[in-house]
């Protein structure tokens, strides 16, 4: 009876106890004979367990549902079981299918992009889909670490995305159920198909002030191309501006007119132009209507943002949105176009000024996208820096520094049209520019552009080689 209630005092210590019934285990082994009284050994030191009371111990160790987890392990796995998918508590039952709904959401979200239209609709609907999925599987993840962090997490995150609980829910099988006249949803289903998990590649081009480009490819130049030139010409969209002298004698000019047109697409759209000319700045397509497609979910419509001064066009079946600004008397336009979309054109439709850039013969700049020379530096009131009445280098200078504290070559477009024009709604259209490409642009590190040399270090640097390079810019636009 001694050695009996020694070897229970002995079995591990711990606050962990089985839930549920044990699992049955083999019978015990017959009882050895009773032991020998151990010898004293020494004061303070117990007997060294005898081999009976070592295999006793062995079994309930055994009867034991296995290792339990100190309190600082358990809340740290509490807070990284979603992204441990594969890690579960002490007794996963087999039926918990929360790796499944886990997996599941993230096929339904990898593909999907915060800077593109519709991604919080889109991630919306996976979140109710996450949510139902839990809720399905609730009782068999009774007690599940795992289980219970993705509740909290999906709660957090329809608070941040202000998701409501109930409304449309994601497939979980997209390849089924796509969407053919929503450009992510199909695009998202494709690299699905493929397993490919990176989301499609979008372009940025723009145009404003006098006027500065900014291709596809984020190369900037300042052109004259003076009457009316295409900027996109693929087989989804038609863009096209006219161009008018800006000052008597400049070679510089300004956007007045803006005709795009969304080609028919299957059954998504029918072919819509849009046109906006100097203040006329419609909230409406040339036929009236604002919208295209049917049903509730217009795959392309117009939202007028600023009545007469600023418009946005989304086309949801091609993944693309224009803004269009009028400042001042002329006029802006900045485009997000996916790029395999953007690359469908033929060999005779190769003359678009955001995929290839001004023609050379076109340009006013060096080509590298520098506003030749202007670099932000205050110098003297000279006869040499005075382009036009009203401003000098270092008015121009402040002027726009106002509006863009980082002299990038927005800054620099901004110094540029005060000096060869005059007028100050430039440095808004430049302002405005910068901001649409902050909106649209897929891609943040590329949201300004610095002019630098073939070594990547910055043009300039002397008072002198700015001001003869002003010189000679003011030269080439008033020739």
């Amino acid at each position: 009876m001694m050695a009996r209630k020694k070897r229970k005092r002995g079995a591990p210590p711990g606050p962990c106890r089985s839930h549920g019934p044990r699992p049955a285990t083999a019978p015990a082994p017959p009882p050895s004979p009773e032991p020998t009284r151990p010898a004293w050994t020494g004061m303070g030191l117990r007997p060294a367990p005898s081999s009976a009371a070592a295999a006793a111990a062995e079994v309930e160790q055994r009867r034991r549902p296995g290792l339990c987890l100190p309190p600082l392990e358990l809340l740290l796995l509490l807070l990284l079981s979603l992204e441990l998918l594969h890690a579960g508590d002490c007794q996963q039952p087999a039926q918990c299918r929360i790796q499944k709904c886990t997996t599941d959401f993230v096929s339904l979200t990898s593909h999907l992009n915060s800077a593109i239209d519709g991604f919080d609709s889109e991630f919306c609907k996976a979140l109710r889909a996450y949510a139902g999925c839990t809720q399905r599987t609730s009782k068999a993840c009774r007690g599940n670490l795992v289980y219970h962090s993705a509740v909290l997490g999906i709660s957090d995150l329809m608070s941040q995305r202000n998701c409501s609980k109930d409304g449309p829910t994601s497939s979980t099988n997209p390849e089924v159920t796509h969407d053919p006249c929503n450009y992510h949803s199909h695009a998202g289903a494709r690299e699905h198909r493929r397993g490919d998990q990176n989301p499609p590649n979008y372009l940025f081009c723009g145009l404003f002030g006098d006027p500065h480009l900014r291709t596809f490819k984020d190369h900037f130049q300042t052109c004259k191309v003076e009457g009316a030139w295409p900027l996109i010409d693929n087989n989804y969209l038609s863009v096209q501006v006219t161009n008018v002298p800006v000052v008597p004698g400049s070679s510089a000019t300004a956007t007045n007119k803006i005709t795009i047109i969304f080609k028919a697409h299957h059954e998504c759209t029918d072919q819509k132009v849009y046109q906006a000319v100097t203040d006329d700045l419609p909230a409406a397509f040339v036929d009236g209507t604002t919208s295209g497609g049917d049903g509730d979910a217009k795959s392309l419509r117009i939202v007028e943002r600023e009545s007469g001064h600023y418009v946005e066009m989304h086309a949801l079946y091609i993944g693309t949105t224009v803004f269009v600004r009028q400042v001042g008397r002329y006029l802006t336009l900045a485009i997000r176009m996916p790029e395999d979309l953007a690359m469908s054109y033929e060999e005779s439709q190769d003359l678009q000024l955001c995929m290839n850039g001004c023609p050379v013969s076109e340009r006013i700049d060096d080509g590298q996208g520098q506003v030749s020379a202007i670099l932000g530096h205050s110098l003297p009131r000279t006869s040499l820096v005075q382009a036009w009445p009203g401003y000098t280098l270092e008015t121009a200078n402040t002027q726009c520094h106002e509006k863009m504290p980082v002299k990038d070559i927005y800054f620099q477009s901004c110094v540029f049209d005060l000096l060869t024009t005059g007028d100050a709604n430039f440095t808004a259209a430049a302002h405005s520019a910068l901001e649409d490409v902050e909106a649209l642009h897929p891609r943040k590190e590329r949201w300004h552009i610095f002019p630098s040399s073939g070594n990547g270090t910055p043009r300039g640097g002397s008072e002198l080689s700015v001001s003869l390079g002003l010189t000679c810019l003011i030269l080439i636009v008033f020739l």
